[in-house]
């Protein structure tokens, strides 16, 4: 097995929140608990998860993600020069649509602290396994909102934006760095929507080039990367939506592969790979010999358990383009992207992960 991330048997990230957690967020919200009440509520589920993403014997931990409400705006909007704010309507899935809920830029971007350091340190106090801190890729904070999202008073020009975006993530690495993380992920899901002819013309018809934004996005993260601490391991989860078990994109990774795999500054992809919108293989045939690609082969968008035989073909398949060696194995996403969580029950996520697990040793020993 691999001694260090990501690991054989890996996860993205966010977990589905248990009853308990759902019931006491909705008791805040309606002020029949205080904030010390909820965050109580809080560090007890988590050693929960903690606990059992041990049973299954995984080697790396989170924190499951469930301080957040969604896996993007919580962390996004306590940037300095952010601010949330309700639009008129949600993010469009295929069927749903997420709560009303967005991020502005209202000043000079920047990084002086953040409740998820704490929210870090927690989870690293409370376990044995190699805690992994996960964030939203400094694009989310353009793709979303464009330009219409971007103060023209404080940016006029959107080249000092995407600098300052750059090094506000450099402090935040740092910062996580200085907390005791050595396993970080970006959430990167709009290289992957840019492969899709639909959201491309999406970006077209707000007066933006699709074509620049790849190597644009590229920069900020190298950027945020840049002096990262030499046994800090990053990697990068690609996704096309997960509110749910509804997504938005669909493409495979052909149009960005070359700059995804010889570009980025990461160790790791996290790859989204359980159905056809994702696309074949073929593409890793691109990525070098010193970086891994983790098989998003089963889905969390759904509980049917994906049999032993198909996911090991699914690697066999794979490996006719990459080195068996740098290749991992984990679900195509998070099982709960938002509070909601996908369309599946707790004991399905749970026997998903084990199975990953168990088919990581029979493959790679």
């Amino acid at each position: 097995m691999r001694d260090v991330a990501p690991f054989r048997a890996d996860h993205v990230g966010s977990l589905l929140r248990p009853p308990e957690l759902k019931q006491a967020r909705a008791r805040y919200h309606n002020r029949e608990i205080t904030a010390d009440d909820l965050k109580t509520i809080e560090d007890r589920v988590i050693q929960s998860l903690i606990a059992k993403q041990a049973a299954v014997g995984l080697r790396s931990a989170t924190d499951g993600e469930v301080r957040r409400s969604m896996w993007h705006f919580d962390f996004l909007e306590r940037l300095d020069g952010c601010e949330p704010y309700t639009p008129e309507q949600g993010i469009a899935f295929q069927g749903a649509a997420t709560q009303p809920k967005g991020v502005r830029v209202t000043g000079k971007l920047g990084f002086s602290g953040h409740p998820m350091l704490e929210h870090f340190r927690f989870l690293r106090e409370h376990t044995r396994a190699i805690p992994k801190m996960t964030l939203p890729s400094p694009s989310v904070l353009h793709f979303r909102g464009g330009r219409k999202a971007i103060s023209e008073r404080v940016y006029p020009d959107l080249a000092e934006f995407f600098h300052d975006l750059g090094r506000a993530y450099q402090r935040a690495v740092q910062a996580f760095a200085d907390a005791g993380c050595h396993y970080l992920q970006f959430d990167e899901t709009n290289l992957a929507y840019l492969c899709d002819p639909d959201q491309r013309k999406i970006i077209r018809e707000r007066g933006e080039d699709p074509e620049r934004l790849p190597a644009i996005y590229a920069g900020m993260i190298n950027a945020a990367l840049a002096g990262r601490p030499p046994d800090m391991r990053v990697t990068m989860h690609l996704c096309r939506g997960n509110f749910r078990s509804r997504w938005i994109a669909q493409g495979g990774y052909e149009p960005i592969a070359d700059l995804l795999f010889n570009t980025i500054a990461v160790d790791g992809y996290f790859m989204e790979y359980d159905t056809e919108r994702a696309g074949g293989f073929e593409p890793l045939r691109l990525v070098p010999k010193d970086k891994v690609v983790v098989l998003g082969l089963v889905t969390t968008k759904t509980g049917g358990m994906e049999s032993r035989d198909d996911i090991k073909r699914g690697i066999d398949t794979a490996a006719r383009y990459i080195d068996l060696d740098q290749l991992c194995l984990s679900p195509q996403c998070g099982f709960a992207s938002t509070e909601e969580g996908n369309e599946l029950a707790e004991d399905q996520q749970w026997a998903k992960l084990e199975r990953i697990v168990e088919i990581a040793s029979d493959v790679w020993g």
